[in-house]
């Protein structure tokens, strides 16, 4: 019985401990104004995806077909805050590849050596930095004028990391609780008195 609970302890921590990648695959076609993206853990396992879209007041995001979530632009202050990435999760890959037209033209050709010479010299510096990190920049010529950007993005963390972010949330919300139940009190004894 003891070897049993020894071995599923073990496994247990094992998948605890087991690096989880999560891809980011996105594609902006600026010429359609819109922006496909996924969310997939090992590539396979598919969270979520859809498309993005900029309208006047904000940003539309489709989810499904019948689902769709309006974004304010005031508001994205605020919601970029809830979506903090804390130090656990590790970029472990970026590649990206820009799409211009103007395959014909001199001014063309001198924007994606710009954009390539540009996206190259970041490449450099983070890869100085963080050895580790698969990073690919390409540049592509069209014959029609058009930006198009295909980026896929991987990230590593494990159960643990995603555990320890878990609790960190939840004990701000009760420590904003508390604070609030205790402001609350004070100004209703203030009132009182």
């Amino acid at each position: 019985m003891s070897e049993v609970f020894i071995i599923s302890f073990f496994a247990g921590m094992v998948l605890f401990l087991f690096p989880v990648f999560v891809y980011t695959d996105a594609y902006l076609d600026v010429k359609e104004n819109k922006a496909w993206f996924s969310l997939s853990l090992f590539k396979h396992l598919k969270i979520f995806g859809g498309y993005a879209q900029l309208e006047q007041d904000g940003i539309v995001l489709h989810l499904s077909k019948k689902k769709a979530v309006f974004v304010f632009y005031n508001q994205m202050s605020s919601t970029r805050k809830k979506f903090e990435i804390t130090d656990g999760f590790q970029l472990y890959r970026f590649h990206q590849i820009v799409e211009t037209g103007g395959s014909q033209s001199p001014t063309g050709v001198m924007i994606a050596s710009l954009l390539q010479s540009f996206g190259g010299a970041v490449c450099a510096v983070l890869k100085t930095k963080h050895p580790f990190l698969s990073l690919k920049n390409g540049t592509l010529l069209a014959n029609e004028p058009c930006l198009k950007v295909s980026l896929q993005t991987v990230f590593i963390f494990n159960n643990l990391v995603l555990t320890i972010a878990i609790v960190k949330k939840i004990l701000e919300v009760i420590i904003n609780w508390i604070r609030k139940k205790r402001l609350t009190a004070y100004l209703r004894k203030q009132r009182n008195n």
